[in-house]
């Protein structure tokens, strides 16, 4: 089992930045693709970026793609979510999610592939 515990959000103006991290415990962690989604207001959970295992490989929605960057440290448990050239459509609760995997390089991005979410953190982002 992994619990995984955000932390980062907070208030930013347009154009700023913000990093998300995403610590996670329990065991095997190399044994999880990682994933970021967001819920807007209003609007159903969405897809963000993802990571493989051994962040050799990774994903991103269109809609952060040039602006966010996800990254993994493997000896510390934790992911990454590198969010640049915020915008006020970014605003949202972002989660962190886990998915077990036998692929190295494979990554995910339905929410119903991830089995462990994080809580969120709130990212708001003021024009």
């Amino acid at each position: 089992q992994v619990q995984l515990v955000e932390s980062g959000g907070g208030l930013v103006q347009a154009g700023g930045s913000l990093r998300l991290s995403c610590a996670a415990s329990g065991r095997a962690f190399t044994s999880y693709a990682m994933g970021w989604f967001r819920q807007r207001p209003g609007k159903e959970r969405e897809f963000v970026a993802a990571i493989s295992r051994s962040g050799g490989s990774t994903y991103y929605a269109d809609s952060v793609k040039g602006r966010f960057t996800i990254s993994r440290d493997n000896a510390k448990n934790t992911v990454l979510l590198q969010m640049n050239s915020l915008k006020p459509e970014d605003t949202a609760v972002y989660y962190c999610a886990a998915a077990f995997t036998v692929s190295g390089n494979s990554v995910y991005t339905s929410n119903e592939r991830y089995t462990y979410w994080g809580q969120g953190t709130q990212v708001t982002v003021s024009s």
